[in-house]
């Protein structure tokens, strides 16, 4: 496994308004919890995320579980399930860089998260497992 030359985070959420409906009640009701949605999001989307995929210098795509369509996303987020990190290799092929636990760990900081993630950047790198 390579380098990862781009990741996707994909929400244990659905998307479109009544997703993002449902998602909101929920959690309010405590019956949805997305440690993803925590770390990227309070009511909009966080400038210290943005900030920190710009530090990353990789392309790092969100996606809600019902917007996964390509077949070999779909496959990795299966496999891994969600909330999930995945990065994808100069070969095409997807691997769990960050799973349910990890996420949960960063508690919603988006300066946590980046420990983490770089922690299991430079885990793939020396070919130990990140997860």
């Amino acid at each position: 496994m390579g380098e990862h030359v781009e990741y996707l985070g994909v929400y244990d959420a659905d998307g479109g308004v009544r997703g993002e409906l449902a998602y909101l009640v929920g959690h309010f009701l405590g019956t949805a919890e997305c440690a993803l949605c925590d770390i990227t999001h309070t009511w909009r989307r966080k400038p210290e995320w943005d900030d920190m995929v710009r530090r990353l210098g990789v392309p790092f795509a969100l996606r809600h579980r019902n917007e996964v369509t390509d077949a070999a996303e779909s496959a990795a987020v299966e496999s891994t399930g969600l909330p999930v990190v995945l990065g994808r290799d100069a070969a095409g092929d997807w691997h769990e860089v960050l799973g349910r636990v990890d996420l949960e760990r960063a508690e919603g900081s988006v300066g946590t998260f980046e420990r983490l993630l770089l922690a299991a950047r430079a885990d793939q790198d020396s070919g130990s497992p990140s997860t």
